[in-house]
Order: C-alpha cells, then sequence, then structure tokens
C-alpha cells in the first residue's frame, strides 16, 4: 500500500506571527511533524511532501529530505480550507512520481507533542480496517450548552459527571488518514468513517500563545522514577519525601518503584494514586529500568554500592540519590544529604538543612506566640516508630501528670505505628491521641513543647518554633547532626541507651524554664525551609538554581 503523507505549512499565521519556523524546544515547530513522518518510512511505502508558500520553510523542510510542493497563492489565504490545499499537493506528487497512492495522511505541523508510536499505531489500525477516513480525536465528554432559535439550549439530557457522560470526541489537527479516491477539491472524508482517540498530552493544536506554552511544558516533560522503601525498621521518611518530591513534580511522568517488604511503604504510595511498581530485587529493578528507560532515577533508599549504581546508570540519564554515604554514592549526579552537615561541598554532595524538603503545610502555617507556661506537650515519633519510644514516652507522661496536671500531652501516632491498641485517648491523664493526623502543622503551631525522634519531624518543629526533646531511633539517625542545642534542641542521643529518669529530668526542666525554651525557640526560627524543595528540585531536574 502506497501512501502519501502531506504536511501544509502556511508562512503566514495571525495569532502567532511566524509560528511554524519558530523554535520551540530547540527546534523548528515543523520539523516535529517531519520527524513523525520520516520515521513511518520503516514500517511502510510512503512519501512526504511538505505544501508551503515560504521560502524559509522550503529551506527548513529540504534541508531535511522532504518534497517541498510550492503552493499557489490562490491556495495560502486564511480563508482557504486544507482540502484543496491536500488534493494540489497529491496531484502534484503523483505527477511527479508517476504513481498512484493507495493512502493519504494530512499531518499538521501544530501537534509537536503528537507522539510517533501514536501515528504508526493509527496508521496499522487503518490499514487493518474497511474504514474509508480515520480522524485523530480527544475524548472530551462535558456539559455543553447551544443555541437553537435563538436561544440559549442544553446539548445533554440529564446532568452527569463528566465521566459519566456519553463519548464527545473533538478533532485534534494531528493526522487524518484516507482512502485516495476520497481526496478532492472539495472533501477528504469517505463515508464511513471512525476516530482514534489520542491522549489528551498528544492532542494541543497550537493556535495561541498559550497553546504554544502548555506544549513547551509537555515537551519538557520528563520521566522521572522514585526507587524509595518504607518498612517498620526503617520508617517512613523515605517514602513521605519522596511523595513530597512527586506532588511538586506535577507535569512530570511520575512513577514509584519499591520493594515487596515495603509494606507500609506500598500502602502509602498506594493511597497518593501515583503509579507504583514492585519489584523483588535488583535483578527485577534492572528490567524494570531497561523497559521504562526514565529520564531522572531518584534513589531514597539509603546507601547503594558500586555495583547497583553501575547498573542503574546504563538506562537513567540522571541519577539523584539521597541520604547515601555508601561507596556507590560517587557514581550519582547528585547526592543530597539534607540531614547531614559538612563543611565542604563535594562534587556531587549538596549537605544541610537548606536542602530539606519540607511539606507545603509547613510553608503555610504560622507559629503561634510564645508562651512561657507549657500547655500543650507534642509525642511524636515517625510514622511507625520501630524502636516504640510512644510506648515509653506515654507511661513517662502519665508520671509527669502528677506533678503538672494540668498539661495536656499530644501524641501523634504515626498510621504504620503497631501499638495502637495500648496507646489510647486518658482524658483524666489529660492524655490525647490523635492517628495518622493529616495536617501535623496544625497541631504543632499549638505546642509549647515537643519531644520527637531525630529524623525529619526536627525540621519541622524547627520551622514552627517549637523547642523539643530529641530521642534518636538508632545508630543511622543520631549522626543527623541538625537536632542540636546550635539549632534549638536537647539532643538526649539514642532512645534505647537513655532511661527515663533522665528524659523525666529533662521535660520538668523545659517546663520550668521559659527562658531557655524562648531561646531554643529564637535559634529554630533563624532557619529558612521555604526554599529546600525548590533546590531539591532544580537538582533532580538539572536545572540551574540562582539562590545557590
Amino acid at each position: 500500500m502506497k501512501t502519501l503523507i502531506v504536511i501544509p505549512a502556511r508562512g503566514g499565521s495571525k495569532r502567532i506571527p511566524r509560528k511554524n519556523v519558530r523554535i520551540m524546544c530547540g527546534k523548528p515547530l515543523i520539523v516535529y511533524s517531519i520527524e513523525n513522518a520520516k520515521a513511518l518510512k520503516e514500517y511502510m511505502d510512503v512519501d512526504v511532501a511538505v505544501s508551503t508558500d515560504d521560502e524559509e520553510l522550503g529551506s527548513i523542510v529540504q534541508k531535511r529530505g522532504v518534497e517541498v510542493i510550492a503552493r499557489p497563492k490562490e491556495l495560502a489565504t486564511d480563508k482557504v480550507t486544507l482540502d484543496p490545499v491536500i488534493y494540489h499537493a497529491l496531484t502534484c506528487m503523483e505527477e511527479k512520481k508517476r504513481c498512484r497512492y493507495d493512502t493519504v495522511i494530512t499531518m499538521q505541523c501544530t501537534s509537536p507533542t503528537l507522539k510517533f508510536s501514536t501515528i504508526k499505531s493509527a496508521v496499522e489500525f487503518f490499514e487493518r480496517s474497511e474504514w474509508d477516513t480515520v480522524i485523530s480525536a480527544m475524548n472530551k465528554p462535558h456539559l455543553s450548552w447551544g443555541m437553537h432559535e435563538g436561544r440559549i439550549t442544553k446539548n445533554y439530557e440529564k446532568r452527569l459527571n463528566s465521566q459519566e457522560l456519553p463519548p464527545n470526541y473533538v478533532e485534534t489537527g494531528g493526522f487524518l488518514i484516507t482512502r485516495r479516491e476520497c481526496v478532492t477539491e472539495t472533501g477528504r472524508i469517505g463515508k464511513n468513517v471512525n476516530i482514534f482517540e489520542i491522549p489528551e498530552d498528544e492532542a494541543v493544536d497550537i493556535d495561541t500563545y498559550s497553546d504554544w506554552v502548555l506544549c513547551e511544558n509537555i515537551l519538557k516533560r520528563r520521566k522521572i522514577m522514585f526507587r524509595t522503601v518504607g518498612k517498620m525498621q526503617l520508617g517512613m521518611g523515605h517514602i513521605y519525601r519522596c511523595l513530597t518530591l512527586a506532588y511538586k513534580l506535577t507535569g512530570h511522568d511520575i512513577v514509584f518503584v519499591t520493594d515487596k517488604g515495603s509494606d507500609i511503604g506500598i500502602e502509602k504510595i498506594n493511597e497518593s494514586n501515583f503509579p507504583l511498581i514492585v519489584v523483588d530485587d535488583d535483578d527485577a529493578f534492572e528490567s524494570i529500568l531497561e523497559k521504562e528507560k526514565p529520564d531522572i532515577l531518584v534513589n531514597d533508599i539509603l546507601d547503594t554500592s558500586v555495583k547497583y549504581m553501575t547498573m542503574v546508570n546504563k538506562y537513567a540519564k540522571r541519577v539523584v540519590n539521597f541520604e547515601d554515604v555508601g561507596p556507590g554514592a560517587k557514581y550519582a549526579d547528585a547526592v543530597i544529604n539534607a540531614l547531614y552537615e559538612k563543611g565542604e561541598k563535594l562534587h556531587n554532595e549538596y549537605y544541610g538543612s537548606k536542602y530539606f524538603c519540607i511539606r507545603d503545610e509547613f510553608l503555610e502555617e504560622e507559629p503561634s506566640p510564645f508562651s512561657e507556661k507549657v500547655e500543650n506537650i507534642m509525642v511524636i515519633f515517625g510514622g511507625a516508630d520501630p524502636s516504640d519510644l510512644t510506648g515509653r514516652l506515654y507511661n513517662i507522661a502519665k508520671e509527669l501528670h502528677k506533678e503538672f496536671p494540668k498539661i495536656k500531652f499530644h501524641f501523634l501516632v504515626g498510621f504504620a505505628y503497631n501499638h495502637k491498641d495500648r496507646i489510647v485517648s486518658d482524658e483524666a491523664d489529660n492524655i490525647y491521641v490523635h492517628n495518622d493526623a493529616k495536617r501535623v502543622s496544625a497541631y504543632m503551631s499549638k505546642t509549647d513543647l515537643a519531644i520527637t525522634s531525630q529524623g525529619r519531624t526536627v525540621f519541622e518543629l524547627a520551622s514552627m518554633g517549637v523547642p523539643a526533646v530529641v530521642l534518636a531511633q538508632n545508630e543511622r539517625e543520631a549522626e543527623h547532626v541538625f537536632a542540636g542545642i546550635q539549632n534549638g534542641f536537647i539532643n538526649l542521643g539514642i532512645g534505647r541507651e537513655q532511661d527515663d529518669s533522665t528524659i523525666i529530668s529533662t521535660i520538668k526542666w523545659l517546663i520550668m524554664t521559659p527562658n531557655v525554651r524562648s531561646e531554643m525557640r529564637r535559634l529554630q526560627l533563624t532557619k529558612d525551609f521555604s526554599k529546600g524543595q525548590e533546590r531539591v528540585i532544580h537538582l533532580i531536574l538539572n536545572d540551574p538554581d540562582d539562590d545557590d
């Protein structure tokens, strides 16, 4: 089956002057359709021609080895439809090639986001069918209104949610595939017509400046893969950080990967509705990388090996690691260690609290005024609390209640905490338990003192100006140096190594010394976390960061 692809491209354009030759993401707009058309040559007998009235356009086309059909002036005005233009190009090409084509495809040069795989599938669909014409369209069901006999009337029978409405296909202009006999000076559409549905991000037809901006954003979209972990012994910090970043990377193609042992992490990612792939091991992950070929891989799995990094670098164009102090770290394009501090930044390492990705809720919430009197104490040990420090502080709170009966203890218990059956509210002892709180910042804004672990929560408390006593979950967490007196925290080291009496005496001391708490708060509020997310996004996307 012999096919002709015609790309109509006038030189003039009123809404976006010279749009077909303007550079979009590094190349003239018309080149996107030329590349798609030429790629079909590998799969079918096809000729490609551009119909244009413009010398500059013709030069761009010829440079890429494509036939140029000189469009007559009478066919290059705003009022002329595409039907006579395509017919003119078709007859010119048949005369030049001394053949008769079986199929004619019109491809607009104003659809740069249309993927080659989509046009190839559409051609294959047409060739194995009996349709006279197949048109690219997007399904946009929507409640709509029209005009009938001078009155506004509804175009629907019953008001329904969009997903329940019948299909409403809108032509995209991306392509129109038709049989040769259907092409005349006045038409290209046969009697038997079908739609080839394409996704919304491939359906943009550039007509306005807003269309242009939208296309640029789509073409700049990256496929970003997060490999992360979330299990009882490691907690949920890695999952929460990746989710925070994924929400900020709206517009990019996001996919999560985790191992089957990350049971609590899988549950939380599934709640977010991001695509998730669960793998057994690194060999299975390599198969995923080979198939997906991400533009960017973000590893939030702690230390990496040289073997692992050598493997992932074969498939991902850019690799960014978090909290990686392993031997593989030097093979990443960037290593972000917000929880650690180093005096000197090495070639690919970014250390310190300026790279902490604080959640949006903490950028919106305001710290409450300082209170000399402690009325509310928060106990928060993360989503899982593998060391069950929550249980210890629950008993300590009951002990402290005897001396401070008016102080309220608020336990914020994570969704993955395993001992919720025995950590319950007890109003007699002024203990209130809040399970899986959706807006932690709202509780912190009413807190005078906190007891927490040494992970990301210390940054959140600092942003809210809440003095805190810190107990690390394990040796690795104890290496996070931010939670020290220099930043407004009393650090008691690894929780399991500290006795209850020391914890109790420290809390009592802070309750009784408002001047100390005031100074701790002052130190905390000198830190600015507002640009941490932005800095990390810049590093992930490899965009310049003017702030640094």
